[in-house]
């Protein structure tokens, strides 16, 4: 590996790069787990409240099984935009750096 580029993986700036991509994932993987996980608590400890229906047939527990797969998008669309407007210039300019 030449100098240029261990330079820049030993730099503060690539360290704080990989701790901020690790935090925003951690953050946005817990908060998936928190949903699916609260959801899944749901159909084990109340199931009355999941058969309630609201409307015609629409019961609570498929408004909230499609909040689950919508709130997965939604989180998926948070990274997308944090990667292509924060992190991804970021990696470019290091890549730069490195030669």
């Amino acid at each position: 590996m030449n100098q240029a580029r261990r330079q820049v993986l030993d730099s503060p700036a690539f360290k704080r790069m990989v701790v901020k991509q690790w935090t925003v994932s951690v953050v946005l993987t817990t908060a998936l787990f928190a949903i699916y996980y609260g959801v899944i608590v749901l159909v084990a400890f109340d199931k009355p409240l999941l058969a309630q229906k609201v409307g015609g047939e629409t019961t609570i527990g498929i408004l909230l099984a499609v909040a689950v797969i919508v709130l997965a998008w939604m989180l998926t669309a948070v990274y997308v935009a944090w990667a292509n407007s924060v992190h991804d210039p970021r990696v470019r300019d290091l890549k730069r750096q490195a030669g």
